[in-house]
């Protein structure tokens, strides 16, 4: 494992590498680290919807054509693009599935950071697993011993 900044190396954050557990990693890295310039969103918005040339794509930038050839091929090689030959053209397009491994990680990042909030708030409010539990069962059919699964109308 890498050493970084000081942590030790049985520390998750001490590495970059992925952990147990951590499906699309690599692809969730490599997209962060295309569309961590903003150049590279806006080429990507552009070619969200249509197919387009680079010429195209490098008409609406204010920087050389060989600084977009170069965000382009950040883009295709994170998988975030599709080119296509027409002739001497490379045309452009947006892979939506290359966003899958970033989408899972938002996504289990984002049930993690509600399962916390949830456990949170139970404790400040008491709720113990047992209460939970009950609730649970009486939502089932039985009665249940929690307050909250045995309101009335």
């Amino acid at each position: 494992m890498n050493d970084r900044g000081g942590l030790g190396g049985s520390s998750p954050l001490a590495s970059t590498e992925p952990q147990d557990g951590a499906v699309g990693d690599e692809a969730a890295d490599q997209a962060l680290r295309a569309l961590a310039e903003p150049r590279r969103r806006a080429i990507l918005r552009l070619v969200a919807r249509d197919e387009l040339a680079a010429g195209e794509i490098a008409s609406a930038f204010d920087v050389t054509r060989t600084a977009v050839s170069q965000h382009l091929t950040v883009l295709k090689g994170a998988g975030l693009l599709t080119e296509r030959r027409d002739g001497t053209r490379r045309l452009y397009r947006a892979r939506p599935e290359g966003l899958d491994g970033l989408r899972q990680f938002l996504d289990e990042m984002w049930a993690s950071a509600l399962d916390i909030g949830r456990r949170i708030v139970e404790a400040e409010r008491g709720i113990t697993d047992d209460d939970q539990a009950s609730a649970a069962g009486g939502l089932g059919g039985r009665e249940a011993s929690s307050p909250r699964a045995s309101r009335t109308g």
